[in-house]
């Protein structure tokens, strides 16, 4: 299983069939989950810059060493595609909209969803709403650790795996404890998550996660 950090896939090359697209921005991944659902990709002076969302499942077989995504798609499809603000929380409605330009399927056409969890219906009975599971990697770094006794430190970045296209982990910068020091930690151990004000709460002590250190 291969593993990459989400800052050393920013700034990677997306190719379409035809073409350069543009470059990866950044990541929005699904915080039940913890899976990736769009890469950003800022487009070119042919978009005008135009940020564009691509899902994983349009990838084909990733160029690690040249840092190249080539996708299954033509320049025309996403210059056609439908217009997100990536500045703004995404829709249900325009997730949708996404899925039936690219012919993708729904994510709650399966059941359990693309990549489990909720998913996107095309029945979804508020589709006008934004998705409250679906967050921005760049968003989250920065947000505060809260183990159940204390702060222990701040995201850094996160390890994801290229199968699944999951977060497997957290990295996360402990130098308020010893200065240089990250640890890697699992979604699992988050218990809630708290946007109104960037943190995480985790289900262990700061005395545990010290003497796993050994600090």
């Amino acid at each position: 299983m291969m593993q990459h950090t989400v800052n050393s896939l920013v700034g990677f090359t997306v190719g379409a069939i035809d073409d350069e697209i543009g470059k990866v921005e950044e990541f929005y991944f699904d915080h039940e989950t913890w899976t990736i659902r769009y890469l950003v990709v800022k487009t070119g002076r042919w978009l005008s810059g135009r940020k564009v969302l691509i899902s994983p499942t349009a990838l084909k077989m990733p160029d690690w060493k040249n840092k190249v995504f080539p996708v299954n798609l033509s320049k025309g499809q996403i210059q056609n595609s439908p217009d997100v603000d990536t500045e703004q929380t995404i829709s249900r409605q325009q997730e949708i909209e996404l899925y039936e330009h690219y012919t993708w399927q729904h994510y709650g056409s399966r059941g359990a969803g693309f990549y489990g969890g909720a998913g996107v219906s095309e029945q979804h009975t508020n589709q006008q709403s934004s998705d409250p599971h679906l967050l921005s990697t760049d968003d989250v770094t920065g947000y505060e650790i809260h183990a159940t006794d204390g702060n222990i430190g701040t995201v850094e970045d996160f390890i994801v795996d290229e199968r699944t296209w999951s977060l497997s982990f957290l990295i996360v910068y402990i130098g308020n404890w010893f200065p240089g020091k990250k640890i890697i930690l699992s979604p699992k151990r988050i218990t809630e998550m708290k946007l109104h004000d960037s943190s995480l709460e985790i289900d262990l002590s700061t005395n545990a996660i010290k003497d796993s250190l050994g600090i």
